[in-house]
């Protein structure tokens, strides 16, 4: 699934294992952690991090955003209930499926 299987990996931890939303989030981030290391190590490893200077302004609004992100998410986390955050997955999850369905 990679890094980005939070699409997937999220609805299935929440629907087939009754785990709340807020759970499978964290749970998501815990088994891409050792994708996330094991990548890093083999691009570092073959030098793949050099096309990052090549495009160094993408990959600095990329982190910031990022991070961005990140922090405001995990200050939400407490804002927002499961009765909000199902539906809400539910709707990007339709679009992703939408436009994946349109991608040529």
């Amino acid at each position: 699934m990679g890094v980005a299987g939070g699409e997937l990996l999220i609805p299935t931890i929440v629907l087939l294992f009754a785990v709340d939303i807020k759970t499978a989030g964290s749970l998501s981030l815990l088994v891409s952690l050792p994708t996330m290391l094991v990548a890093f190590a083999r691009y570092s490893r073959d030098g793949s991090f050099a096309v990052l200077g090549a495009n160094r302004r993408f990959a600095l609004i990329m982190i910031v955003g990022s991070i961005a992100g990140a922090m405001l998410g995990g200050l939400l986390l407490g804002v927002f209930s499961d009765l909000v955050l199902i539906p809400a997955l539910s709707v990007i999850l339709l679009i992703s499926a939408v436009k994946l369905a349109r991608h040529d």
